[in-house]
C-alpha cells in the first residue's frame, strides 16, 4: 500500500486492447467481429458496440466464439465510455423519419438510437445484472468512467466493474469529432481492493477534478493520441489498459498516467504488487486470461 488512501485503490483483474490496425494490439474490425464473438447475435449491432463486445470478450479471457451461459451476474456492473458510438444510426433514423415518417424506421435500428446502447448490449451479451452506465462526457469520458467504477466498488453497489471504452470511425462520427478519429476499444476489469489479494492494482487520486489536456503513459512518456490517434471517449480506457500492459507484460512494475502532480505522483497509476496464489498472467489480456 502506498501513501494514498485505501479508498482510491482497486484490484485490476483483467484488461484488453482491441485496436484494429495497430500492430501490437491488433483486433478484428467491426465487420469481422464474428471471428472473436461468433456469428450469432451480431445482426444490426453497430461498429462501436461490436468493438466494445470484442474488448470485453478478450479481457474476460474467452476463446474465440465462446458464448456466456449460466445465471446473471448481479454483482457485475458495466461502465461504458463512448461519445460518438451511435451517431451514424441516429442520423440514419432521423433521415428516414424526415423522408417517410415513423414507418420508414427499421425496428432493428430503433434500439440503437438509445445513447446507452453500448453499455446495455455489453450487459445483455455477457449476463451482467449490476448497475449499467454510459458516459458520453467528451474527451475525458474514460477518466470519468474510472472514477465512476471506483465509486461503485467503494459504495458496495458492485463487486466487479467492467469498464469499457469504444469509438467508431464512420463518416458521421468523424465529422462531429471535428478532426481525425481512431476506431478501437479497450476494457479493464476492476474489483474492490483487499489486503493481500490480487497482484495488480489501480490507484486513483481523488483530488484531481479534471484531467489535464495532455496525458502520457509510463516513464517513457507514451502519448497515445500522438502515436496511435484520438479515441475520443474511449481514450482514457485505452490509456489505462496500456498502463496495465506496460506494468505487467513489459515488466515496468508501476506505470503512471498523466503528468506528475506537485507531490510527485501521477493522477492514475497501475502497479504490480506481490503476486498471490500463483495466478498466471497473459501478457495481452491480464491475469484472467
Amino acid at each position: 500500500m502506498t501513501g494514498r488512501g485505501r479508498e482510491t485503490r482497486s484490484l485490476l483483474t483483467g484488461w484488453s486492447l482491441h485496436l484494429p490496425g495497430i500492430e501490437e494490439f491488433d483486433g478484428a474490425p467491426p465487420e469481422k467481429a464474428a471471428t472473436v464473438l461468433g456469428r450469432k447475435g451480431l445482426l444490426y449491432k453497430e461498429p462501436a458496440t461490436r468493438l466494445a463486445l470484442c474488448a470485453v470478450h478478450r479481457a474476460l479471457g474467452f476463446e474465440p466464439g465462446h458464448r456466456v451461459s449460466g445465471p446473471i451476474e448481479t454483482g457485475t456492473a458495466v461502465v461504458a465510455c463512448s461519445n460518438l458510438g451511435n451517431v451514424e444510426t441516429v442520423a440514419k433514423v432521423t433521415r428516414a423519419v424526415e423522408a417517410e415518417g415513423g414507418r420508414g424506421v427499421s425496428v432493428l435500428d430503433a434500439p440503437n438510437v438509445s445513447p446507452n446502447v453500448v453499455a446495455s448490449t455489453v450487459a445483455l451479451w455477457f449476463g451482467f445484472g449490476g448497475p449499467n452506465l454510459m458516459l458520453c462526457s467528451g474527451s475525458t469520458a474514460g477518466q470519468a468512467g474510472l472514477r465512476m467504477a471506483s465509486l461503485l466498488l467503494r459504495s458496495g453497489r458492485a463487486t466487479r466493474v467492467v469498464l469499457v471504452g469504444a469509438e467508431p470511425e464512420d463518416e458521421i462520427a468523424s465529422i462531429l469529432h471535428d478532426g481525425p478519429l481512431r476506431s478501437g476499444s479497450a476494457c479493464v476489469l476492476l474489483e474492490p481492493w483487499r489486503e493481500k489479494t490480487g497482484s495488480v492494482v489501480v490507484d486513483v487520486d481523488p483530488g484531481e477534478a479534471e484531467a489535464p489536456p495532455r496525458r502520457t503513459v509510463g516513464s517513457g512518456g507514451f502519448d497515445v493520441k500522438e502515436r496511435w490517434g484520438d479515441f475520443s471517449g474511449a481514450h482514457g480506457v485505452v490509456e489505462l489498459a496500456l498502463a496495465a500492459h506496460l506494468a505487467v507484460a513489459e515488466g515496468e512494475g508501476r506505470v503512471g498516467i498523466g503528468p506528475h502532480r506537485p507531490d510527485g505522483r501521477p493522477a492514475v497509476s497501475v502497479a504490480v504488487t506481490e503476486p498471490v496464489g500463483g495466478a498466471e498472467t497473459n501478457p495481452r489480456t491480464g491475469p484472467n486470461a
